[in-house]
């Protein structure tokens, strides 16, 4: 080989080594779909990347979205490569990413719930059933890709009127979060509501609800919601079983104080297939074609 055909191929080599180090020394970043305040979340979720840096040994950074499509899009475009997702939020971004892996959910996630909530105005009360009385009032969604604050409880409302909620209730509204749902039943601004139960648990233990104002009138029936996405290519980036060492992060964590955060008991393995009935669902009212 000549003098400088060997230089070159020593330059090339070289740069594939910087190029394969630097790489390697990507951070991890994640987000969350922003379904309360944003100081809580920065708190939980700046907590977290910490725990992960140290579970995993390189950097962690958590990018935080104005909303759950905004959250979806960071995913798909590679911008995040591991995300907290609720139901619905998960299985779009795990269609727009084809090969990614829902690796772990909240023991709570299980079984979750939706809470329909009401002002005090309204005289409904709590009970085991549908709540009757509730059509021709105004009704506010969370997001609108919000599994527990949307696509569930549209799905309970089709159920019981054979209706659209538009048809159902006088007025629609979309809060974006439900800490907002909350405050906007509260307030008087729509008559009923729909809330994640753990929001509205979490807030009546801070005192930020006034029962005397709103309250509870029926719990859904459970489904699967939230869980941790990452995408198929992070072996890649990371080294061979990235994947099941982040999942062997979320599974282990201990940290009780940092649980309460989310808030949850533990973290436990999920995959694609349990949230085949939230895929099911928002296909047949339409929010997925």
């Amino acid at each position: 080989m000549r003098p400088n055909e060997c230089i070159r191929v020593m330059i090339f080599v070289f740069s594939l080594l910087i190029s394969s180090f630097s790489w390697s020394q990507q951070p991890l970043r994640f987000t969350a779909i922003p379904d309360a305040d944003e100081t809580r979340l920065s708190q939980r979720f700046n907590h977290f990347a910490a725990y992960l840096e140290s579970s995993l040994g390189i950097e962690v950074q958590y990018i935080p979205v104005k909303s759950y499509a905004a959250a979806v899009t960071a995913f798909r475009n590679d911008q995040v490569q591991l995300a907290w997702f609720g139901g619905l939020s998960g299985v779009q971004a795990r269609l727009l990413a084809p090969g990614s892996q829902a690796i772990a959910q909240g023991y709570e996630d299980q079984l979750f719930n939706t809470y329909f909530i009401a002002h005090a105005s309204t005289g409904i009360v709590l009970a085991d059933s549908f709540p009757a009385g509730i059509a021709n009032r105004t009704f506010t969604f969370g997001s609108r890709n919000s599994t527990s604050g949307r696509l569930m409880p549209e799905h309970f409302i089709r159920e019981h009127f054979s209706l659209p909620p538009d048809k159902v209730f006088r007025r629609v509204g979309f809060s974006n979060n439900h800490s907002r749902t909350i405050a906007l039943v509260q307030s008087g601004a729509y008559e009923i509501g729909a809330v994640n139960y753990q929001v509205w648990q979490t807030e009546l233990e801070q005192g930020r609800i006034d029962t005397d104002l709103v309250n509870v009138i029926w719990k859904t029936p459970s489904y699967p919601d939230y869980h941790w996405t990452i995408r198929n290519d992070v072996n890649h980036r990371w080294g061979d079983d990235f994947d099941q060492k982040v999942s062997a992060a979320l599974l282990n964590l201990q940290d009780s104080e940092l649980l309460a955060l989310f808030p949850r008991s533990r973290f436990v393995k999920t995959s694609n297939s349990n949230y085949q009935p939230i895929e099911d669902v928002a296909r047949s009212i339409g929010i997925l074609d």
